[in-house]
């Protein structure tokens, strides 16, 4: 592969960032650093009426959450000054009018384009005409020069030229070749073939200056000597035109990747925002809050999943390594990536698969690191204790917990004595006889003087031996009392964890309360 690999992620402004959008960023990410590339963050602004203010800065920041950093792009509020390229920028297309501007007049120049007058109204009666006889209209060789339609291939030089002076409403469209059967290689798809008889003549630069997606498209891939055009699967349909489009230009076309959907967990359509609301879970990377309607779309990062374990999933939704492993640190899939083992086919969200992801994470990250986020927690639940009891307790209960919001649910007993006990479990557990039974055993626990987990375990069960008494009878009601549950990691560090007095202490309440 060649070493100056320089790829693009052209988000639009237009709301929050879909993770497809995070996968096709991720993908263009991993493919670069390979290759030992230029990562590029361009944003397609051209759509105006799409425009949201707070959008652009909402794709910069889910692009920091998941440590997926662009080497060239626009410069932002939260990233510092210096990715800009002057070779290369402006990153933003609504900044870079004048250029395609000047690119529209070569292909009319070129004969590669014209002019259209249509008017909407016109454009849409011509439709309808078509759907009453049977046919399907298309803008294109059928009909562009035969006087049916208002453009500069039926008008006179001076008759365009008063049009353009009286500021009559136009859009410059690109003119399909005909009868030619347009061959083009994907990476991913391999061999693709179309009949251009089949194209319309798409809009490529509108009156008010501004072009449409695919005039932009292809000249900043040009001037930013894109080498690896990788996208989503919608934007298949346009590749033929952006092939001609090189073709009119006399330029060679980057290398294309069109990537697979990424499908409803039910496995049929593209996943939307209404699938998560539906069955609970976020489609965005970070939560995003609509300005105009002030509504709330949630986001991974605020549902608790860690950045690295959304990444590694996300990176197995249309990707695979060839073998069983499935857990990938970023700088793993930057050497495993390959374009050739990304799949045709979409790829379908499984929930599920995410929260394994998440909890397989969660075994591997550092206690400190997972202390740092419970600690707020607990502030804000009015606990006050140590960093290194919290940490203990960390340790202790991280095997079962999916996100760090779980903490509290499985741990509260290390900070407070339980209000109330499981009245299933009392009822099985807590029989004739076992608060005598308990009472007996608080004196015992009294008299242990090395309070390590081992020793109590050790001296707890050998008077439960000398009893001759089952274990159960002993061991469940003394969680119950020191839980509420029968839940909680090994019973014997839970006491030693919260100390002789506390155990006592949360003895003495079972006893009266059960």
């Amino acid at each position: 592969m060649e070493s100056n690999v320089r790829v693009r992620f052209a988000p639009s402004p237009t709301g929050p960032l879909h993770i497809g959008g995070v996968r096709t960023a991720l993908y263009n990410y991993l493919f670069a650093k390979k290759h030992n590339g230029t990562f590029v963050l361009r944003i397609e602004d051209t759509d105006q009426n799409r425009y949201v203010a707070n959008a652009e800065q909402y794709i910069i920041d889910a692009l920091k959450w998941c440590n997926i950093p662009f080497d060239e792009g626009p410069r932002s509020s939260t990233l510092s000054a210096g990715l800009t390229n002057e070779k290369f920028g402006p990153y933003r297309q609504s900044e870079r009018k004048e250029i395609y501007k000047k690119y529209a007049a070569i292909l009319i120049e070129t004969g590669w384009a014209y002019y259209a007058f249509d008017t909407s109204e016109a454009l849409d009666a011509h439709r309808k005409q078509h759907e009453a006889e049977g046919k399907t209209f298309i803008y294109n060789w059928h009909n562009r020069a035969k006087g049916r339609l208002e453009n500069s291939l039926v008008l006179s030089d001076e008759e365009l030229q008063n049009r353009i002076n009286n500021g009559d409403n136009y859009v410059i469209r690109f003119k399909t070749p005909q009868d030619e059967v347009l061959e083009m290689e994907d990476e991913i798809r391999g061999k693709i073939t179309i009949d251009t008889n089949t194209l319309d003549d798409k809009i490529l630069f509108k009156s008010d200056g501004m072009p449409t997606y695919h005039l932009a498209n292809i000249v900043d891939d040009h001037l930013m000597e894109i080498s690896h055009v990788i996208r989503g699967e919608e934007w298949l349909p346009s590749m033929p035109l952006h092939v001609l489009l090189y073709k009119a230009f006399g330029w060679n076309a980057p290398k294309f990747a069109h990537l697979p959907l990424i499908l409803k967990p039910v496995g049929k359509g593209k996943l939307s925002k209404r699938d998560g609301d539906k069955l609970g879970f976020p489609v965005f990377p970070l939560a995003y809050t609509n300005e105009e309607t002030g509504d709330v779309s949630r986001g991974y990062k605020e549902d608790g999943y860690f950045a690295d374990a959304f990444i590694n999933m996300l990176a197995f939704l249309g990707w695979n390594p060839g073998t069983e492993q499935e857990i990938f640190s970023l700088e793993n899939l930057i050497h495993e990536f390959d374009l050739n083992r990304v799949s045709k086919s979409g790829a379908k969200f499984n929930p599920d698969k995410t929260n394994w992801f998440q909890q397989q994470y969660m075994q591997t990250k550092e206690d400190a690191e997972l202390t740092d986020l419970y600690i707020p927690i607990l502030e804000e639940k009015g606990i006050l204790s140590t960093r290194e009891y919290v940490q203990k307790v960390v340790s202790l209960i991280k095997e079962r917990a999916v996100f760090v919001n779980d903490f509290w649910e499985l741990s509260s007993f290390f900070f407070k004595a339980p209000t109330e006990y499981d009245s299933k479990a009392s009822k099985k557990n807590w029989k004739e006889g076992t608060a005598e039974l308990m009472q007996e055993l608080i004196s015992v626990i009294s008299s242990i003087e090395d309070f390590s987990s081992e020793n109590i375990e050790k001296e707890i069960k050998a008077w439960i031996t000398a009893k001759e008494i089952g274990f159960g009878k002993v061991m469940q009601p003394l969680r119950l009392s020191l839980v509420g549950k029968l839940a909680g990691p090994h019973l014997f560090d839970i006491i030693a964890m919260i100390g002789k007095k506390e155990t006592i202490y949360r003895l003495h309440n079972a006893i009266k309360s059960l």
